[in-house]
């Protein structure tokens, strides 16, 4: 059982227990641990890395699985407790490169064509160095099922003792993700580092924010959105919904996205005030930025915005409308 899965029971366990909910057993459980505090930090990296799109091609594979242990590493020597990669960091494969129909048409996706071999190995090499150098480490990566079934488009989370703790499945897939290549995730999936609370998303999620709305309410301190890249175009947009959830939501949002389109908007660190807390250099190279991840409890801001989204305002409302009081026009 993982550290992430032990608290959940705990957490389901008062709440059949008091009849709580499970965000308020979850507050309560945080609350009465031995090492709360006021304020909890973790020190996070955020990835970009190169955009690799051809799974048949054995040495791109390799040379990605070398890239990301290369920026390990540099994360390491800074100090961080994580490290945030993008949506496909091993490989994002090509619509038209998987077509069964391709490369003019798209269609069904032939997995049989990606080297699953060569991906396990670099995974392995890739945990075996997470468990080295004590870093959790957070990537992209395709996650393959029993055919028929297609695989999941997935964020593994790595822990620092090298173990795969848990595994989040993109849930808001493309048109032509849905359409002939992947299967859709079910569920959000949150993990905890040091009593701060951290939620996946990826692909075009940032788009949907019943999202991140969803990870406020189960208590999440920071949100790992993992992206590609491939369109550069895409990226403003992404940078400005990233900036607006952590606002709005008042937590952390980690933006990892692949070197094209950081030539744009590079991979970044929003903090709860709606700024850029840490960025990645804009060009084309592989690079980490990095930042702590800092949480108040005593902070009033989302328990207000919760209170008032709720129907806090309701028995304060008066009809005052001009169409029933002529009085009140002005």
């Amino acid at each position: 059982m993982t550290q992430n899965g032990n608290l959940k029971r705990r957490v389901r366990a008062r709440a059949a227990k008091t009849g709580e909910s499970y965000t308020a057993a979850l507050r309560h459980i945080r609350q009465a641990s031995p090492d709360h505090s006021d304020t909890k930090s973790v020190r996070l990296a955020v990835a970009q890395t190169s955009f690799f799109n051809d799974p048949r091609d054995i040495s791109g594979l390799r040379a990605s699985g070398m890239e990301m242990r290369g920026l390990m590493r540099d994360a390491h020597k800074a100090g961080t407790r994580l490290i945030h990669f993008p949506e496909g960091a091993t490989c994002s494969p090509n619509k038209r490169v998987m077509s069964e129909n391709g490369p003019r048409e798209i269609g069904p996706s032939d997995w049989a064509r990606f080297e699953w071999a060569i991906l396990r190995e670099e995974l392995d090499a890739t945990s075996k160095l997470a468990k080295e150098l004590k870093l959790w480490t957070v990537l992209g990566s395709v996650h393959q099922l029993t055919p028929p079934h297609r695989p999941h488009n997935s964020l593994y989370v790595i822990s620092d003792r090298g173990e795969l703790v848990t595994r989040y499945d993109e849930r808001m897939l493309s048109n032509t993700k849905i359409s002939f290549m992947y299967s859709p995730g079910k569920a959000p999936v949150t993990f905890d580092i040091d009593g701060v609370c951290f939620g996946c998303a990826a692909g075009m999620e940032t788009h949907y924010p019943e999202i991140f709305s969803e990870y406020e309410r189960l208590e999440a301190d920071c949100i790992l959105f993992s992206t590609t890249g491939e369109m550069p175009s895409a990226a403003p947009a992404f940078a400005a919904e990233v900036l607006g959830h952590a606002a709005s939501n008042t937590f952390w949002v980690s933006y990892s996205a692949h070197t094209p389109q950081s030539l744009v908007v590079p991979s970044g660190i929003a903090a709860p005030d709606g700024q850029w807390a840490a960025r990645c250099p804009a060009g084309d190279a592989a690079a980490i930025a990095v930042a702590d991840i800092t949480i108040d409890r005593g902070n009033l801001a989302r328990p207000w915005r919760r209170k008032a989204r709720a129907d806090f305002y309701a028995p304060h409302q008066v009809d005052s409308d001009p169409r029933s009081d002529g009085r009140n026009l002005f």
